[in-house]
């Protein structure tokens, strides 16, 4: 917590047609991770609930070759419906699929 690992923020800008991934990793050499990806190597979005003795709800960016991106951080609550609006509107705002 002290460090800020796993924080960071996600852009998507429309005029480069790319998308960024900047998170904190542990201190070092390494700590800033940029991931960068066009808009084309984007496969979908990926809504997922888990529902169990703690419920898990997590949105994915699903890249072309199978990886897939958590797009936001762990501990981040908001009811289902809103994030499923969320999904919808970066799904079509990069013209790919949303799957849930």
């Amino acid at each position: 917590i002290l460090w800020s690992i796993g924080s960071g923020f996600n852009e998507f800008n429309r005029k480069k047609k790319m998308i960024r991934i900047f998170r904190w990793g542990f201190p070092g050499k390494n700590r800033r991770i940029n991931l960068y990806y066009k808009f084309e190597e984007i496969k979908a979005i990926k809504l997922e609930k888990k529902i169990g003795l703690n419920t898990i709800q997590s949105l994915y960016l699903q890249i072309i070759n199978k990886k897939e991106i958590p797009l936001f951080k762990l501990g981040y609550s908001a009811t289902y419906e809103l994030l499923e609006k969320q999904a919808a509107d970066l799904a079509k705002f990069l013209n790919v699929s949303l799957i849930i």
